[in-house]
């Protein structure tokens, strides 16, 4: 049973969300030949604030 753990900056749409997990199930199922329900998927929705690069926050940029 995979487990994905994605880690985004908040404010995708429930759209875009919804056809990430499916492109990212389909891959799953396509290169790990399990069944798609054996796939989760956690979306962790990080605010700009919260995260930084080479000592900057993103919400700086």
């Amino acid at each position: 049973m995979p487990t994905i753990n994605v880690q985004l900056f908040d404010g995708r749409t429930p759209e875009q969300k919804r056809a990430f997990v499916r492109a990212v199930t389909e891959a799953a199922v396509r290169t790990l030949e399990c069944s798609p329900e054996s796939v989760d998927i956690l979306i962790h929705e990080i605010k700009r604030e919260h995260w930084a690069t080479g000592g900057k926050l993103w919400s700086e940029e």
